[in-house]
């Protein structure tokens, strides 16, 4: 078995370190042992009152609170008496590797210690059963009060299911009369849908008709176009022809023209010679 080494921890002052552990052992196991006598049990016949969750008396409240208090304060004296019982343990297991009889001494140091752990775990588990039994109350409570409120609220709910039934109802009733109303104005319908046909038909004839007539306006246009364009061709070559002719008639008239002054020119120059033979012959 290793042994555990307690630093600045003198063997000379074992006793009183022992003294006054079991003095503090002492003193701690007599509030718990209050405590745990002084735990109530549970009484079986307690009723539950039918309040709501945040209804509770503050004196419960306190009751409560006071109980849950107790509970962990139990519970920190348990977990340090175990503290303390395994503290004592390994000190006598250190004080019996001193002594001429170890193993009786390690063996009575063991038995010293499981005493100690199994009354510390019985009461624990007292402690235990009185938080699962104080739980299971807490349950019991909260469920009475669900319960209560839920009958409570019966009323409530079978007036909101009654409104909701006559609105069901209700609806279903002027579903059945839209329905009706529907069928009644079923040959308006078709009527009106067959006037919406025929108005569309007549609408598409027009603009099939509008579409030919844009067509042939279109092909007209462009035959406009181009007898225009032919006259305009045909008025050109005209002018052509007119300029042509004009220049040919004034070329002529300028050859005429010329061709009499050549030829008075020939009578005059003719004129002159016979004027001069006449001088010739008169001399």
């Amino acid at each position: 078995m290793p042994v555990i080494h307690l630093p600045n921890f003198r063997l000379s002052n074992l006793p009183a370190a022992a003294a006054v552990l079991l003095s503090c052992v002492t003193g701690a196991v007599a509030p718990s042992s209050a405590l745990a006598q002084s735990a109530k049990p549970i009484d079986p016949g307690t009723s539950v009152s039918a309040r709501p969750l945040d209804a509770a008396p503050s004196s419960e409240k306190s009751a409560d609170a006071a109980l849950k208090a107790g509970f962990v304060e139990r519970q920190k004296v348990l977990d340090q008496r175990t503290e303390e019982n395994n503290y004592r343990y390994g000190v006598k297991q250190h004080d019996c590797y001193s002594k001429f009889f170890v193993n009786h001494c390690l063996d009575k140091a063991r038995n010293e210690m499981r005493d100690a752990r199994q009354q510390i775990r019985q009461e624990q588990l007292a402690l235990d059963d009185e938080q699962r039994a104080e739980h299971a109350k807490e349950r019991d409570q909260q469920a009475a009060i669900k319960r209560a409120q839920y009958q409570a609220e019966a009323p409530q709910r079978a007036a909101n299911e009654q409104a909701s039934q006559k609105a069901f109802e209700d609806k279903q009733r002027q579903n059945a009369l839209a329905a009706a109303q529907r069928e009644g104005e079923a040959p308006q319908r078709a009527a009106n849908q067959k006037a919406y046909d025929q108005k569309q038909a007549d609408y598409q004839k027009k603009l099939d008709e509008a579409r030919a007539r844009g067509v042939q306006d279109a092909q007209e246009r462009d035959e406009k176009a181009q007898r225009f364009e032919q006259k305009q061709q045909e008025a050109a070559q005209h002018r052509a022809e007119v300029e042509a002719r004009q220049k040919e008639a004034a070329r002529k008239a300028q050859e005429k023209a010329q061709q009499q002054e050549q030829e008075r020119q020939e009578q005059l120059k003719l004129k002159q010679q016979q004027q001069q033979q006449q001088q010739q012959q008169g001399k």
